[in-house]
């Protein structure tokens, strides 16, 4: 025994508007999709392709900057404050 009370009587049509609303949706989303896929993929992937090139441009430029420092791109520059590793003697003593 179902302790649901039984159907009622049905609204003429409300099934079929039903379906009209889902088929509505999924042509929407498929507009959507495609959307994306034409217009906004390749805009991204350009961008992208552009932030990467920039990156890449200043990375050479720093390594040239420590190519030309003399010093090896891997060691660390000296602190810029605080008192010399090797302070000069004092020529008075």
């Amino acid at each position: 025994m179902s302790s649901y009370p039984p159907p009622g009587p049905s609204i003429p049509g409300f099934g079929q508007r039903i379906e009209e609303a889902i088929e509505l949706m999924e042509m929407e989303l498929r507009h959507a999709v495609a959307y994306v896929n034409d217009a906004v993929v390749p805009q991204v992937r350009r961008e992208s392709i552009s932030a990467m090139r920039s990156v890449a441009d200043t990375l050479h430029n720093l390594a040239d900057c420590f190519e030309a420092s003399g010093r090896p791109a891997g060691e660390p520059a000296r602190p810029a404050s605080g008192p010399p590793q090797n302070p000069p003697k004092d020529p008075r003593t």
